[in-house]
């Protein structure tokens, strides 16, 4: 990594790795089982935000593009040992964001999802897609990526995990509330 990252138009740039995570896991898995599987699914079902977790989620997604939009001009470090570890990470997230989403969607309605990736933490998408950012600073060997990754973090709690979590205490009740109880919001990071 250099103190001043390469910012160039290429082929070999993370766009490469984020083009797929848009592609398939933000459009065209779900859409594509919302079709295929027959049942209704709570996937793309919103919960009702106050003022602050609304700027916290204006936040989010501010980023979240700045991290899309970087992606189209840091070159990927191929060849590197760093970019097969970023690699890999990457690889994970988008495996942990696949399972997540299927079991989403594979989930009934009149239960909250606590089977698969989902039984190990209670937001599998997010640690997911965070994988997913991670690797592709990694792969790029890029120390601005991996911070604008680490900054993309510090909104999620407020402006997305709270509120579903509040939303689905409301649907599920006492079912819900033992799930929280007994699983991590991450994985590895234990119980308050």
């Amino acid at each position: 990594m250099s103190l001043v990252p390469d910012f160039e138009l290429g082929l070999w740039n993370a766009w490469i790795l984020i083009l797929p995570f848009i592609l398939i896991i933000m459009f065209g898995l779900p859409s594509l089982l919302k079709r295929l599987v027959k049942t209704e699914s709570t996937l793309l079902e919103s919960p009702s935000y106050t003022r602050l977790e609304r700027m916290y989620g204006q936040l989010f997604y501010l980023i979240m593009v700045v991290l899309i939009l970087y992606s189209i001009f840091l070159p990927l470090a191929t060849g590197t040992v760093g970019f097969y570890a970023g690699l890999a990470v990457y690889l994970l997230g988008f495996a942990f964001s696949i399972l997540a989403i299927l079991a989403f969607i594979t989930t009934p309605v009149d239960k909250p999802n606590t089977t698969g990736v989902y039984h190990i933490s209670r937001h599998p998408g997010y640690l997911g897609l965070f994988s997913i950012y991670i690797g592709t600073g990694i792969a790029s060997a890029s120390w601005v990526y991996l911070l604008l990754a680490l900054i993309w973090l510090a909104p999620i709690r407020q402006a997305l995990m709270i509120p579903e979590e509040r939303m689905c205490c409301e649907r599920f009740g006492d079912a819900y509330l033992k799930y929280m109880n007994k699983t991590p919001r991450w994985i590895g990071i234990p119980k308050r």
